[in-house]
């Protein structure tokens, strides 16, 4: 090292610190390499520094597009890239820190430029980047303007080291000294140390020469006086090095002075000069003087890299920075003389210098911004819009959503967007959590974690007890991931059938764990199946049987009460602002797939990717904003059957969407009509009421068989919308994107997307139904209109004849635009789903119409809503059966067959109160009999225009 006149430096008490930050300097170990080789004792950075770097390379995109797709605005981005470098910086350096007793080793961060006026602001930054860092030997930079001068004060007061940048004239300096004096006499006052804080006064060189020889350039040309010339050029190159000499003087002064000297015996350390601004602008100096001539005891020079190498190479080590005062003094004087202010060229490059830097900030967060919506649309770019002769009517539906602000005012959670009544208002506002839940979830997934490692063992099956949006989720995750070994299994009972219910009870109860969940925490169901699983496992554990119980419900519910009555193990208070339909997010759809062992936490990010998407006022970028835009308008212009077509392992997601879009939109007389698991046939079999919205993995089995099909019904003139997920974890954007989609689609259909007048009628009539049987036994009768073999039909205005003449008539009153909906009050069976498909394919090649199929009561909770509050386009097949083995609920007169049965007549009465079109089914035998009869009823119900059996 004797031989670097960089390494000379130190032993001449002189540090060299780097004038650049870029993250190549960590990543290559150059870094490293210049503290080895030239005792480089620190580094700085500035706004312009960082823009270059983060510009000028492509070393920040890996952490740029990470930042983005976490939902980080630009500001949060550039904090956090300039933490991170800064950070791993100081820690590169921290050897240098403690091998210099704390002297040296300090790397700086910058405090906005755009807070240079604003004396709180600075302060309040400074202290949290001081905070964020939490390094002893990092700097924070505050600029020397007069709202900066008593923010030092404050951050040296508050024991924050402080790099002060922007100095060009003595007096300023002179503030500068003050401020960090006052600031350390405070901290002796209150009895806090001294000892560790270091600061540095950043006294700015070679801008002055570019300054000054300008001005002296240009009285030199004006003047015809050749002795002024004379002086004028003489002048040239000078006045920086003379500036900074006397500002030399100024500090020697100071901190050998009896003030000084009380604070030193505290432990108090000196504050060094730093020149900065000390690479060569002007082509005829050397490209080394302001490092040469400015060589002395206790300062600082941070150098550029060329200047760097420069005196690497040629650098000449010698104690300059008290030679020539007497020079530098004339100097001074004459410049004056001259008529040059330099008080007033120095208020100048302080105000330009925070100009330059505030520019350079702004360049740099516009780069990151464009950086940041470039990510989002590359995210945007995974959903393809083939919309053909209907790209107009969406492109208008895209431009009011601009010309309203939706996007904006759903972010801002702006109720008006919906509804201006006050009680709409209400519900609104209290249903908009789910825009942020997915990352309040995410900084609990720790705690999460933990709750699932402590069962994990004890337990071989999770079961969710709950009734749509509070189970679906469940539902959709346990059929698209695969069971993680180890972990207990998600099973889900979203059914009162008593074969659905035995189904469950046939497990050891006592080795699972069963979550009843509930967000108003008085659905009959949940309470039902709390009730009966809870005395099972009391029979097993006596009471210990709340061991085997979670609860996830709002606050201050029925449930909640009840399950610290019953000591459950976990009680998971879900905020109270989120709808049902809207939770999959939350910890309803959260914490049984921790507990199953899936990785939520990347499935959460996946959904907060989804919802930066989502934030995009750039409706084109938007994908949430497009679906949401292309459902609505579609659906006023008569394609109102959103048809999900989902290959596996995401088939079961549909039935998510389909309640979320049902429920949310079937009202007023509106609605969009989702269908789900619905038969993907050939082109002639459809009206033209449909969207379809495709949704696969990347390289599935069925994609090319779903692709050709898609294809096909394009050229036909059906928009297709197809959405390709990388895997199952992209739940977590599927679930946010819908919701996002289906909130901006009410705002177009100007309905309330968060109320579901029509599902609490449903509900208030099976308990008026349950109510009766209490007091009477049984539940009321009907009469039906035909019957036989098993079979029993139930309805209004198709009486007379057999079961098939009430079959065939009931269809004949389809209508172009209607759908009809299968709704099964028997158990969940993939034998039956097969035969119901059937009828369902049957039924659009005959009739050309949509069809829903729904297991009841899940579809109340639901696709209920629609029924009843959506457009009078249903023709309605109720399906029920009388249960081969009935089970009674504890503490309760009625059964789960009974309570089925209340809740078909419940829905029944609702539809035929509203003239809605609806005929049931009843079978007293075999259900897949009877559902193998519907078929051949539907078969023989076709109308002779049947375009039956051809693709």
């Amino acid at each position: 090292m004797a031989s670097n006149p960089l390494a000379e430096l130190s032993k001449s008490g002189q540090s060299v610190w780097y004038d650049q930050m870029e993250r190549k300097l960590l990543t290559s170990g150059t870094l490293r390499r210049l503290i080895d080789e030239d005792d480089l004792r620190g580094l700085t950075s500035n706004p312009t520094i960082f823009e270059k770097a983060i510009a000028g390379s492509d070393d920040y995109d890996q952490a740029l597009e990470k930042l983005a797709t976490a939902g980080k605005n630009r500001d949060e981005i550039l904090e956090a890239l300039m933490v991170s470098d800064i950070g791993d910086a100081a820690d590169v350096f921290r050897g240098v820190h403690d091998r210099t007793g704390g002297l040296d080793g300090f790397v700086s961060i910058e405090v906005r430029p755009g807070l240079a006026g604003d004396t709180a602001g600075t302060v309040s930054e400074a202290r949290k980047l001081w905070k964020l860092l939490a390094r002893p030997n990092v700097m924070i930079k505050i600029p020397a303007t007069p709202e900066g001068i008593p923010a030092i004060e404050e951050a040296i007061a508050s024991g924050i080291n402080v790099n002060i940048t922007l100095i060009f004239s003595r007096e300023v300096y002179r503030q500068v000294i003050e401020a960090y004096l006052r600031g350390l006499e405070r901290r002796v006052r209150n009895n806090e140390p001294v000892d560790r804080i270091q600061s540095v006064a950043s006294f700015f060189v070679s801008r002055i020469d570019s300054a000054v020889d300008k001005l002296l350039e240009t009285e030199a040309g004006k003047t015809t006086d050749p002795s002024r010339r004379k002086d004028l050029e003489s002048l040239q190159g000078t006045i920086a090095i003379a500036n900074a000499r006397m500002a030399y003087q100024l500090f020697s002064e100071e901190f050998h002075s009896p003030r000084f000297e009380a604070l030193r015996k505290r432990g108090a350390n000196v504050q060094r000069p730093l020149w900065a601004s000390t690479g060569t602008k002007n082509p005829k100096y050397s490209d080394v003087m302001y490092l040469e001539q400015l060589i002395g005891p206790l300062s600082v020079n941070t150098v550029p890299p060329a200047t760097y190498d420069a005196f690497r190479d040629h650098g000449k080590v010698k104690m300059t920075i008290e030679s020539n005062l007497e020079a530098a003094r004339s100097q001074l004087e004459l410049l004056e003389s001259l008529g040059i202010s330099l008080d007033e060229v120095t208020r100048k490059l302080t105000a330009d210098g925070v100009k330059s830097f505030s520019q350079s900030f702004e360049s740099l967060v516009t780069t990151i911004d464009a950086r940041r919506v470039d990510v989002l649309r590359r995210f945007s770019r995974r959903y393809t819009f083939r919309l053909g002769k209907h790209a107009a009517a969406v492109s208008e539906a895209n431009a009011r959503l601009q010309k309203d602000q939706t996007i904006s005012r759903i972010m801002k959670k702006d109720a008006s967007l919906w509804k201006t009544e006050p009680d709409h208002q209400k519900i609104i506002k209290n249903s908009l959590g789910w825009l942020n839940v997915a990352e309040s979830v995410k900084a609990g997934v720790g705690e999460l974690k933990s709750f699932a490692e402590s069962v994990k063992g004890h337990f071989d099956r999770i079961v969710v007890l709950g009734m749509g949006g509070s189970s679906l989720c469940s539902e959709v995750v346990r059929r698209s991931m695969a069971r993680k070994p180890g972990y207990p299994e998600l099973l889900v009972l979203d059914s009162t059938h008593p074969d659905a219910v035995r189904s469950i009870a046939r497990h050891d109860v006592s080795r699972s764990l069963f979550m009843v969940a509930s967000k108003s925490g008085g659905t009959t169901e949940p309470q039902m199946f709390h009730r009966y699983f809870y005395e099972r496992v009391r029979e097993q554990k006596g009471d210990r049987a709340g061991e085997n119980f979670i609860a996830v419900t709002d606050p201050g519910t029925q449930l909640e009460s009840e399950a610290r009555r019953d000591q459950f193990r976990k009680i998971f208070l879900n905020p109270a602002d989120i709808g049902g339909r809207y939770s999959a997010l939350s910890w309803f759809g959260m914490v049984p797939a921790a507990i199953a062992g899936f990785d939520v936490a990347t499935l959460l990010d996946h959904a907060i990717e989804a919802s930066v998407a989502c934030q995009s006022t750039e409706v084109e970028a938007n994908p949430g904003a497009r679906l949401g835009a292309a459902m609505a308008a579609l659906a006023q212009r008569g394609m109102d059957k959103l048809t999900v077509v989902a290959d596996p392992p995401f088939d079961s997601v549909g039935l998510w969407i389909e309640q979320l879009v049902a429920e949310s939109t079937g009202k007023e007389g509106k609605g969009i009509i989702p269908l789900a698991t619905e038969p993907l046939l050939a082109p002639q079999h459809y009206g033209q009421d449909r969207l379809f919205v495709w949704v696969h993995g990347k390289g599935s089995f069925e994609e090319g068989e779903t692709r050709s099909r898609l294809d096909a019904l394009e050229k036909a003139g059906h928009p297709v919308i197809e959405h390709q997920l990388e895997s199952p974890l992209d739940l977590g954007e599927e679930f946010f994107l819908w919701e996002f989609a289906t909130a901006v689609a009410g705002a177009l259909l100007e309905i309330n997307p968060f109320d579901q007048p029509n599902v609490q009628e449903s509900k208030d009539n099976t308990r008026r139904l349950l109510e009766e049987f209490k007091s009477k036994g049984k539940l009321p009768q009907q009469s039906p209109i035909a019957g036989g073999d098993g079979m029993e039909v139930y309805g209004v205005g198709v009486d007379g004849g057999s079961a098939e003449e009430a079959m065939t008539r009931h269809l004949a009153q389809i209508r172009p635009g209607d759908y009809v909906a299968l709704m099964e009050f028997v158990a969940e069976d993939p034998k039956y789903d097969l035969i119901i498909a059937s009828i369902r394919e049957e039924l659009m090649k005959s009739f050309r119409v949509a069809t829903t199929s729904g297991y009841g009561p899940r579809f109340l909770h639901s696709t209920g809503q629609l029924h009843k509050g959506g457009p009078d386009k249903g023709v309605f097949l109720q399906i029920t059966a009388t249960p081969s083995e009935d089970l009674a609920i504890p503490g309760e007169p009625f059964s789960f067959g009974v309570l089925q049965q209340a809740q078909a007549l419940g829905d029944d009465q609702s539809l035929s109160s509203r003239k809605r079109r609806v005929l049931r089914f009843h079978f007293t035998s075999n259900v897949e009999s009877g559902l193998r009869k519907l078929l051949s009823m539907v078969q023989a119900a076709a109308p002779a225009h049947s375009t039956a059996g051809s693709r």
